[in-house]
């Protein structure tokens, strides 16, 4: 039998090496920063697959440790089961194969932004991984509060890296929009201590069904505001003026995905939820996902097209939530795993962005042609990452967005308007497997574009991280529907 005490070190762990990198970077050398960035992130892997390891040795039983309390009200502590040991392995390895590139496309030879990596980038990077590893972990409302601010103040410092009048108004936006949207939270945990004397998020499951129902709405608010949902949306196209590597962090493996997880592990502490908060949430989720596939549909620049993209699949996710609350664990499991298999795929569909970049100076979708003939690992990623996203098998995330969807037509017979949302999602899905079709037909193919032909070599450790990501998309679906059961 695992003991609690055991089954808290390696999430412990899995926080405080990051942060305890972060002092060493800033205490150091700027040439040591980027290494104690990278083995720092790869010793918080570890621990977060030790924790895996460990909760499958245990017979794959929830846990929630308490470990820090005042008084008899639990502060701070760790929750161990599929969901957490699942995403904070992503989130984390993710953090780690983004430093890889960041070695590469932090440096003069960028033909977009030449630049000579500073301390400032790691430091605050490697603290970024730390916090998504903490609030993936917390048990208690309060816990979540503390890292949703750390990494509200780590995308602020990012996105305002290359400290221009554009990024530094970026990054406010960012920070403005989403610590507005922040107060749900706060909301959410000062009525779940005053009603229940406690923070732990299995409280809410003690709440009566109106209190329940303010709960569960004020984190959503705050969850919108993170995952950039309706209104909140406009901070995240912004901040792609942040280096592609905080990008491709942002969208894939860390603030977007805030709001998401906070409001699925709200669902899974909350036992019966009342069906309003429901419709509140599949409502907003479909409105979103049409709104932001019309708006990524005019896109040239690959990343803006990317950053509406993600809005959208971040709408897949809410809306397989919703339809939870409806009744479907499929969707539930289907919403979860969607995090999962998303962050691989546009983790590494931005990655390639930055190549692009990296190489050509541009990122106009219209400048490349032929990418196949003159970069052919590039081009392969470029189609792994549109076929993903597209949600095309056997990549990861047409096996979560097929979960969701299937889910949603369990529930559709309670509601004729649940069935034409499904019918919605499913439309928008077709429409932007036929868009991502369209553009990765327009850039792999033909005789190559004077962009691509005056391109530079793809650096080695960019290469490599392609092709850890690539064997992923593939890889993720089987893993997630494994590991969740």
């Amino acid at each position: 039998m695992v003991s609690g005490v055991e089954m808290a070190i390696f999430p412990l762990l899995a926080i405080l090496v990051p942060f305890a990198g972060m002092v060493l970077i800033l205490a150091l050398p700027r040439k040591a920063a980027r290494w104690i960035c990278a083995v720092a992130a790869g010793a918080s892997l570890l621990a977060c697959l030790a924790a895996a390891a460990l909760y499958a040795q245990g017979g794959m039983q929830a846990a929630s440790i308490p470990w820090f309390s005042f008084g008899s009200v639990v502060a701070f502590g760790f929750t161990v089961d599929g969901m957490s040991t699942l995403l904070a392995s992503a989130f984390v390895g993710i953090g780690f194969l983004v430093t890889v590139y960041s070695f590469a496309y932090l440096n003069k030879g960028n033909r977009e932004h030449p630049d000579e990596h500073k301390k400032r980038f790691y430091a605050v990077f490697i603290a970024f991984i730390g916090a998504m590893a903490g609030l993936v972990f917390s048990s208690t409302i309060l816990g979540q509060l503390v890292f949703f601010e750390i990494t509200g103040a780590c995308s602020w410092s990012l996105i305002g890296y290359y400290n221009n009048d554009t990024s530094k108004k970026s990054a406010m936006k960012a920070l403005i929009i989403t610590h507005i949207a922040s107060l749900g939270l706060y909301c959410g945990a000062a009525v779940l201590f005053l009603q229940t004397g406690s923070f732990e998020l299995q409280a809410i499951a003690q709440l009566d069904g109106g209190w329940k129902m303010f709960v569960l709405i004020a984190i959503l608010v705050a969850a919108w505001g993170k995952s950039a949902q309706l209104p909140f949306y406009m901070w995240l196209p912004s901040a792609m003026e942040a280096p592609t590597p905080v990008s491709a962090y942002l969208h894939g493996a860390s603030m977007v995905k805030v709001g998401v997880y906070i409001f699925a592990r709200a669902l899974l502490c909350a036992g019966p939820v009342p069906v309003e908060v429901g419709w509140v949430v599949v409502v907003g989720a479909i409105v979103t996902m049409v709104f932001s596939f019309l708006m990524y549909l005019p896109q040239k620049d690959i990343k803006r097209l990317l950053a509406y993209s993600t809005i959208a699949q971040l709408s897949y996710m809410f809306l397989g939530f919703g339809f939870a609350i409806f009744g479907s664990q499929l969707a539930m499991q289907g919403g979860i795993a969607h995090i999962f298999n998303h962050a691989f795929a546009k983790t590494l569909f931005f990655l390639v962005a930055g190549a692009l970049s990296y190489t050509m100076g541009t990122r106009l979708l219209t400048k490349f042609r032929g990418l196949s003939s003159k970069m052919p690992l590039l081009a392969i990623a470029f189609a792994f990452g549109a076929l993903a996203i597209g949600g095309l098998p056997p990549f990861g995330p047409f096996f979560s967005k097929f979960m969701i969807l299937a889910g949603g037509f369990e529930i559709s017979s309670q509601s004729v308007l649940l069935l034409v949302i499904v019918i919605v999602a499913i439309v928008e899905s077709l429409c932007s497997f036929a868009w991502f079709l369209k553009w990765m037909g327009s850039v792999v193919s033909g005789t190559p574009s004077e962009t691509v032909e005056e391109a530079s070599p793809l650096p080695k450790p960019m290469a490599v991280v392609f092709v850890v990501l690539m064997v992923m998309t593939v890889c993720s679906g089987f893993i997630a529907v494994a590991w969740l059961g």
